[in-house]
């Protein structure tokens, strides 16, 4: 028990005098501080992408909502549901009736090509048609300006994201549908949800606009409650009227964002990896420095009865002290340049624009700490270990 707390002791004094001594080596020090926080900022930077995508997904759905697509169909683009599938659909039992009716929302899925404000060049914008269920359907739905367009006019409105992104939205504009010019009347949130980023507009007019006839992609529903959900799976999918795939709203978009937020997230984790690698060599040129400046240092506390050990971890806890702080620092940068930063993007299951705000959650920032604190303890090792053999008789007599 003794020779633990004697062990200790060397510890706590061997690493302390490290610590003091950081001063005199304060350039590359820093030097190895800050290209971990260069490593973490990028990391969190482009994580917060897949972060702000997942937090959009998770605000676009509620647990009393389903989606009924056809049979087979990944997305609305390649479904199709006859408007006498949709009138089936809306009698199901569980779905929830107010009193204009039930909330069945039949709706189209439409693309628009319009210019991003950023780059000037043409991207793709989802454009939707809804029926009046539409607004009991969506809890988070709120005309923030304007108004809402009216039944049976060619009229547009449009969600903060997509007015914030791409040219031409703003209440009061027009834009190209179908060939013609269809006024924006207004903008509404949803609470930060997917919706946000698309154009909408009747179903039954872009039905006449685009001569789809009676046909629509995919009915959304609130049904009484979450229970409910299976009930009305069950009541449609074995109606032998219908085809379709029935499935939570939140599954749903899950699936639609799945591949977009693996790709960036892959890809952030490949930077990350190369960006360490050079940030792991900073460390190691950082820490054998000190070690070598601090050789008769090290082999008079040798010399004095401190163990390797001590002398180990007080090179070791240095090199972590550094990362941390660069950490920090780099988890901070990040938060203060992208939290919140909007942009767009491709869905890449239904090949149109999605536009989102950057995300730097706390668990983020933990994240980028604790791989900044793995870099300091892999870029600390070898050096630790080196201080610790040195040969005591000639690490004295150098100078």
């Amino acid at each position: 028990m003794l020779g633990l707390v004697n062990w200790i002791e060397q510890v706590v004094s061997v690493t302390r005098f490290s610590l003091k001594t950081i001063p005199e080596r304060l350039g590359s020090s820093a030097s190895a501080a800050f290209g971990i926080a260069g490593v973490v900022a990028v990391m969190v930077g482009v994580l917060s992408i897949s972060q702000g995508i997942l937090y959009m997904v998770k605000q676009s759905s509620v647990p009393e909502n389903a989606v009924v697509l056809r049979s087979g169909s990944s997305s609305e683009l390649v479904s199709g549901l006859a408007g006498t599938d949709t009138e089936v659909i809306a009698e199901a039992p569980g779905i929830r009736r107010f009193d204009d009716g039930p909330a069945s929302s039949p709706e189209l899925f439409l693309i628009i090509n319009l210019p991003k404000r950023s780059t000037g060049t043409d991207a793709n914008v989802p454009l939707r048609g809804v029926a009046p269920a539409a607004f009991h359907v969506r809890d988070r739905f709120e005309i923030v300006e304007g108004r809402s367009f009216e039944w049976g006019l060619n009229e547009v409105i449009v969600g903060r994201g997509a007015s914030e992104e791409f040219a031409g939205l703003a209440v009061g504009e027009t834009i190209e549908v179908a060939g013609e010019q269809w006024p924006v009347v207004g903008l509404f949130e949803a609470g930060g949800g997917i919706a946000e980023s698309e154009v909408w507009a009747d179903a039954a007019i872009l039905q006449s606009a685009y001569r789809r006839g009676n046909s629509y992609q995919a009915v959304y529903t609130k049904l009484e409650t979450a229970g409910s959900f299976q009930g009305f799976k069950d009541a449609l999918t074995t109606d032998p009227r219908l085809n379709v795939r029935v499935v939570r709203e939140a599954e749903f978009y899950q699936g639609q964002s799945q591949m977009l937020t693996t790709l960036i997230t892959g890809i952030g984790t490949v930077i990350a990896i190369l960006m360490g690698l050079g940030a792991v060599f900073g460390a190691l040129n950082t820490m054998y420095n000190a070690v070598s400046s601090r050789t008769r240092e090290i082999a008079t506390l040798r010399a004095l009865g401190f163990r390797g050990g001590p002398v180990v971890l007080s090179v070791l806890c240095e090199s972590m002290v550094l990362a941390l702080v660069g950490g920090l620092v780099g988890g901070g940068l990040a938060y203060l340049a992208f939290d919140g930063f909007r942009a767009a993007t491709i869905n890449y299951s239904s090949f149109s624009q999605i536009a989102f705000a950057f995300d730097v959650t706390p668990g983020l920032m933990l994240q980028g700490v604790l791989y900044a604190a793995l870099l300091g303890l892999i870029g600390g090792l070898f050096p630790a270990i080196r201080a610790a053999r040195l040969p005591i008789s000639a690490a004295l007599r150098e100078q």
